[in-house]
């Protein structure tokens, strides 16, 4: 029977999911020109693996997709497939110069969304799980 763990640290809410000040302000350009809006991690086939952005309600959500939390107010979204595949990892949003995926909403504005991610470190794992959020 392994040893239980040791009691945590007080470790501060560990975000899932994050977004750098350059996809911040792009957020702000796309929510300016569209409104409210959110994110869906897409799991692969046209556009790779990347954050989709869509005008809010225009992709429906369901059974099986989790709110993994919100970047600049925007709430952000990933399958459950995905979810477990990058579960280990702190999703972090980033943008950078050309187009992205054709369906994704920045896609005209010379920038797109990419994800990036790091492993999250033992407190923040424990944090995490005793939480419930993996």
């Amino acid at each position: 029977m392994p040893e239980p763990m040791p009691p945590s640290v007080k470790t501060k809410e560990v975000p899932q999911v994050v977004a750098t000040p350059l996809a911040l302000a792009l957020i702000e350009r796309v929510r300016a020109q569209h409104g409210p809006l959110m994110f869906y991690q897409s799991g692969g086939c046209c556009d790779g693996s990347a954050p989709m952005c869509w005008s809010e309600g225009e992709l429906l959500v369901g059974d099986h997709d989790r709110l993994l939390g919100h970047i600049g107010g925007v709430p952000f979204y990933i399958s459950d497939a995905q979810f477990e595949y990058w579960s280990h990892t702190q999703l972090i949003i980033d943008a950078e110069p050309g187009r992205g995926g054709m369906f994704s909403l920045e896609s005209t504005l010379g920038l797109h969304f990419v994800t990036r991610s790091r492993l999250y470190d033992e407190a923040e794992w424990r944090w995490l799980q005793e939480n419930g959020k993996v």
